[in-house]
């Protein structure tokens, strides 16, 4: 099976919709309205994840919610998704 990646930019993807209802279940989980920087660390990590296999809303979510706890967490500075596997 050919290994597919996503890049940002491709808004009528399919798994492009599919990570962003991943980032935008982040905030809804942490209760929190949308917020640019945050956006912008979620959805390179959602991108990320989906790039080392991960498939669904779900497991991106979950990943994400477990990585990123609150907004302090997305941080430029934070740790990202990568060095937390």
């Amino acid at each position: 099976m050919e290994k597919t990646y996503m890049t940002p930019g491709q808004p009528n993807d399919p798994d492009f919709r599919m990570l962003s209802d991943a980032v935008q279940a982040w905030y809804r989980f942490y209760e929190l309205p949308p917020a640019d920087p945050a956006s912008h660390t979620l959805c390179n990590a959602a991108i990320a994840l989906f790039n080392e296999g991960y498939r669904t809303v779900d497991e991106i979510a979950t990943a994400l919610i477990g990585a990123y706890v609150g907004f302090v967490a997305t941080r430029t500075n934070a740790p990202t998704s990568m060095s937390l596997h």
